[in-house]
Formats: C-alpha cells, structure tokens, sequence
C-alpha cells in the first residue's frame, strides 16, 4: 500500500464527494476511478468491518495504490463494464458509486503518457496502456472529416476544419509523432497569450476519443438504476462541459436525449433524484490543488 503522503493523484473534493455518498458501515460501495486511492482511502475510514469497496481503474500505474485491506477489491477493468464484473464477484447492487472523471495528476505528470501539454512526449493519451488507440493513431490515420469531428465535438474548437486540414497536410510527408510535432503543425491556430488554452482543447479532443470517454461515461450511467439500491447514492466529479451535461441530464431526464419518462397520471419517471445542488471546489482548494479548478460535482439518490 502507498503511503497516506501519496502524490499520485490529489483527490478533488474529498470531504463532499465521499459525504455525498451519506456511507453505511455495513454498506458496499463502488469507486470506479480508482486511481491514487485518495478517495477509496476515505471511503475505507468510514465503513466497518462489514463494509465493502470495490475499486475499478483500467490504468496499471494505479496497481502500486492498492490499500493493504481485506474490505477492498480493485477490478482491473474500464468502469463501463461495471455490473458485468460487480455480478462476478458476487454483487448485484450497491449502496453507493463514486466516480472521479478526470485525468489523474499521475497522468498527467509522466511524460510519456503523452496527456499533458507542457512535456514533448509520444503521442499517446491510452488511460489503457494496453488499448490499440493512441493519440498517435487519431492525429496519423483518421481522415479529414473524422479528425474535424473529434476536434469540434469533443473540443468546442471554432478552427477545428483548419486544423484537420493542417495534420492530414503535414503527415503526409511525415508522421506526426510527438507533441511538439503537434504543435508545430498546428502553431498557426495557437493565438499569442492563449496557445495553452486552445492546446488544452485540442489535447482534450483527442484524449475523449482515444479513451472513447463519452461512450463509456454514457454506458456507466445508463447502468446506475440496476446497480444502485433504492436508496443509494451517486457521487459524480466531472471536469468539462461535455461531461457534466450529461450527468446532468441523467439525473434529471434519466436519459440523454429527449424528456423524461411520465408515469399513467403524468409524473416524471426518473430512477434518481438529485441530492443539493451544484458542488465545486472552494477558492482555497484550488489554491492548493489548480488541477480542482474545473471539477463540477454531482449528487443524486436512487427513487
């Protein structure tokens, strides 16, 4: 087990997102990014001997996290497949779920992950370092309009048709292979004084798409009814728009698209009620933690 000093990751919103979870010590909860542990340490404190974690995190750095505790399972899997490996070792439901979205510090930290733009690394971005899709391999072989769609949908970027044009121009004299090719390919889309915020966009683009983080995120939720006990609880961080509006939607419609369901006398039908409203980090969290900034925190109770 790592240390209490861990400095893998910085668990965002520590105290309000486990408190969100209103935790029972006999109870069985599910923390589905595992990462660091940050959480799933202060998940541990709070449950009895009787309780139960299981931990999910698809990343083998998170392997050196594992807490030394007979309570605790990590499931070495994408949290996608949630109650498929939950029925596996025995749980058809839970007393609450736990989900931190973001790219953990780690992550972000090693160069050759290739997730952050201050470090020139490989063009890589996998949270599965096993997965056949890398950064390389969106930037290299996507055609045009594909790679204008990542760039669009998953970014918000205005250039995103300049700049697919740019890379499908440029690899076809050489691959593009490091972030600082990148970069140079795209120099002319990086206005002065905001080229680390478009660079942010263009990283975040196509780290969603190599992780498929939108489609996991919507497969997950979409299996929160059957997982959750009535009851329960849902506490979920997410760090950008696209992510948010669609936790957002869910515990309000039940759904992503379209209204809720109504019942025969015309109440809306939704599996989950949200608990308070809107949590983000204080000014003094971010003080100590930049990488808070961002993270928009969820809670809602299973009806």
């Amino acid at each position: 087990m790592n240390n209490e000093g861990n400095t893998y990751h910085n668990p965002v919103l520590l105290k309000e997102t486990v408190d969100g979870l209103n935790i029972k010590e006999d109870g069985v909860y599910v923390d589905v990014t595992f990462g660091g542990g940050g959480h799933s340490r202060e998940i541990l404190k709070r449950l009895g001997k009787n309780g139960r974690l299981i931990g999910f995190d698809q990343d083998e750095d998170a392997l050196a996290n594992v807490p030394d505790d007979d309570r605790f399972t990590l499931v070495e899997q994408n949290f996608r497949h949630i109650k498929r490996f939950l029925r596996f070792h025995g749980i058809k439901q839970v007393d609450g779920v736990l989900g931190d979205f973001g790219v953990s510090s780690h992550q972000f930290d090693v160069p050759e992950r290739g997730f952050s733009i201050r470090f020139d690394g490989d063009l890589d971005m996998r949270m599965n370092q096993q997965s056949d899709v890398s950064a390389s391999t969106v930037v290299n072989e996507y055609d045009e309009a594909d790679l204008r769609m990542v760039l669009s949908t998953y970014g918000e970027l205005k250039s995103a048709y300049g700049m697919a044009k740019a890379i499908v121009a440029a690899r076809k004299n050489e691959s593009i292979k490091t972030s600082e090719d990148l970069k140079r390919v795209l120099a002319k889309f990086l206005p002065k004084f905001k080229d680390n915020k478009v660079l942010a966009q263009i990283y975040q683009a196509i780290r969603i798409e190599v992780n498929q983080e939108m489609d996991v995120l919507k497969e997950f939720l979409m299996q929160m009814p059957e997982v959750v006990k009535p009851g329960g609880r849902i506490s979920l961080i997410s760090y950008h728009s696209l992510e948010d509006r669609l936790v957002k939607r869910f515990i309000r419609e039940g759904k992503f698209e379209g209204q809720a369901e109504k019942d025969f006398y015309g109440n809306i039908d939704v599996p989950f009620k949200k608990v308070g409203g809107l949590i983000v980090p204080t000014q003094e969290e971010i003080e100590i933690n930049n990488r808070a900034r961002s993270a928009k925190l969820r809670i809602a109770e299973r009806i």
